[in-house]
């Protein structure tokens, strides 16, 4: 049995109950700027950095708007709604304050840099985490392994003996892609496919449930 030497987390779907609030701030602009919501949009979008779905939003659902104008008018509109209510979903921050104790831990996450640092400061977690990355610090977001291959980086960890912390389809294909141990927590609203769930090395039903015994059983 090899040593964990970090643990790694993705943020939306783990540590906050965001995924309906990122859809909802993007149909919104839809609608606002004349563009056509599509019935796939929700899924396709997730796991993509902010310069890709930004693209998406103009190429494939008709957003009339310069790309570079489009993720900040979404990200302003999401930092308002946390402020206004962060969705932790229970047990994160205890799960994250736990783990924590045992061994450094990264973020991984699609959410735009100030999203990131927003959610961390306001749970009150934002010095428990040793490096984070967003998506949009890297060449490719999510199902691509680059954002997980930078958080190990970032932390001095050999990617092969970090666990990370998982609830999507696409952010499983990445952890594995990058060659670490996974932990899904999957969305209870868009389930992971089951080939994604299959690359997991456990499935919980909830963050409350990544202790650090979970863990260390995994190394």
């Amino acid at each position: 049995m090899r040593a964990v030497d970090a643990v790694i987390f993705d943020l939306d779907g783990v540590i906050v109950e965001s995924e309906g609030i990122w859809d909802a701030a993007r149909r919104d602009l839809v609608a606002r700027t004349g563009g056509t919501w599509r019935d796939d949009a929700t899924r396709a979008m997730m796991g993509m950095s902010s310069p890709e779905w930004a693209r998406y939003l103009r190429d494939e659902l008709g957003v009339p708007l310069p790309v570079e104008e489009i993720g900040p008018a979404v990200v302003a509109e999401i930092a308002c709604r946390y402020r206004e209510r962060l969705p932790l979903i229970p047990g994160a921050v205890e799960a994250v304050r736990a783990l924590a104790d045992h061994w450094p831990l990264g973020l991984a996450s699609s959410s735009n840099r100030p999203i990131i640092d927003l959610v961390l400061a306001e749970a009150g977690i934002a010095d428990r985490f040793a490096a984070t990355v967003s998506s949009e610090e890297v060449a490719r977001g999510k199902p691509s392994p680059d954002v997980y291959l930078e958080a190990a980086r970032r932390l001095g960890a050999d990617p092969a003996r970090c666990v990370a912390i998982e609830d999507s389809t696409n952010g499983i294909r990445a952890a594995a892609a990058a060659g670490m141990t996974v932990v899904a927590v999957p969305n209870a609203e868009l389930p992971p496919a089951e080939d994604a769930l299959a690359l997991a090395a456990a499935v919980v039903d909830s963050p409350g449930a990544l202790t650090p015994e979970l863990v260390r059983g995994l190394g």
